[in-house]
């Protein structure tokens, strides 16, 4: 009987490459070059910097950094060879989902995409708007200081979208269900409106700088465009099971690959992605001993968590019991951390 533990693999999206993660390739991954060496090619020869040359400047630049076709990039480099960092003496990875941009990486980490084939899926789709952004995206909290759904605040937030959304030359739409948080994206008159309605709740909403309007209909130019220059011959069936933003899991033997070429250039570029349901899918059906948060950052592990709570898996019932659980048995192990990157990697 196998002492491994199981694991379930969440790849980050936009937002976790900041001034923090600067130098995170060089600092872990010297010995990765073979896949950076394949990223920066690629880069290279459509006219963009290379990650390890983005990852090595001296000083962060919000300006350069957070823009969509350095971002996604770096942040796949980064997660990717987190993913490769992973003792498989240690672990069974049964599945992997990501959220957002997540998503193209976790397809990468289970093969979905060759390495050649996965950085031009996520440089196309991070260079989409680099001429110019179309519509923004802003986070709000739906859940009170333990982590737990507060259902009249959601409804409220739901209901203010769709009103809103209504209302002539505004477009406002719920873009991810992050669990403890909302992300809600749209056109500058509908964002303004929504900032102007909602009840402040400390510093929220905040607004997501250098983000379009992901997951939202305003991008179904982009969808379009993606379909016709990036061909389904290019996705395999994944190695390892995949769950996706509604949810559903791709199996390693029963994936239609146009069906994941489809979803991926066209539901999840238009329609809301639903971490949340994700995560809960990950939970119940896979059953994992932990979860691996690939770096850089941490932003996800406050969702995965809230998603325990919500389910009380294990008796996680709060945060207040999922930091003491963290302390001596931790269920959620992010890459991002020096102290919990040491928990899984080989060396």
């Amino acid at each position: 009987m196998s002492n491994k533990q199981r694991a379930v693999i969440i790849c980050p999206g936009r937002g976790c490459y900041n001034k923090e993660q600067l130098g995170y390739l060089s600092q872990y991954h010297a010995d990765k070059q073979q896949i950076i060496r394949t990223i920066d090619t690629f880069r290279q020869q459509q006219g963009f910097q290379g990650v390890s040359e983005l990852d090595a400047m001296e000083r962060f630049s919000p300006a350069t950094h957070t823009k969509g076709e350095h971002a996604s990039a770096l942040i796949y480099a980064c997660a990717i060879s987190d993913k490769e960092a992973i003792d498989l003496e240690q672990y069974d990875i049964c599945a992997i989902s990501g959220n957002s941009m997540g998503w193209y990486i976790a397809l990468a980490a289970a093969q979905a995409l060759s390495p050649d084939h996965a950085i031009e899926v996520i440089n196309t789709m991070g260079a989409a708007m680099e001429d110019k952004l179309i519509g923004g995206q802003l986070i709000y909290p739906v859940t009170d200081e333990e982590w737990i759904t507060k259902p009249s605040q959601r409804s409220a937030v739901l209901a203010t979208i769709e009103r809103i959304n209504s209302l002539d030359a505004h477009e406002l739409y719920l873009s991810i269900d992050l669990g403890p948080f909302l992300v809600i994206a749209g056109c500058a008159n509908g964002l303004k409106q929504f900032e102007k309605e909602i009840e402040k709740i400390d510093n929220y909403p905040i607004r997501l700088v250098n983000h379009g309007a992901f997951h939202t209909p305003m991008l179904r130019g982009i969808s379009n465009n993606a379909l016709e220059q990036l061909p389904a011959v290019m996705f395999n069936k994944p190695s390892v099971p995949l769950i996706d933003g509604n949810g559903k899991v791709w199996s390693p033997y029963a994936t239609d690959t146009k069906a994941l070429h489809q979803y991926t250039l066209d539901n999840q570029v238009c329609d809301p992605y639903y971490f949340n349901r994700a995560v809960d899918v990950a939970i119940k059906e896979f059953a994992p001993d932990v979860f691996i948060v690939l770096g850089p950052g941490n932003s996800l592990s406050s969702s995965v968590a809230q998603r325990l709570i919500e389910l009380n898996w294990q008796g996680i019932n709060s945060k207040s019991a999922f930091i003491e659980r963290q302390k001596n048995n931790p269920i959620i192990i992010a890459m991002g951390m020096p102290a919990q990157r040491q928990l899984v990697t080989i060396d």
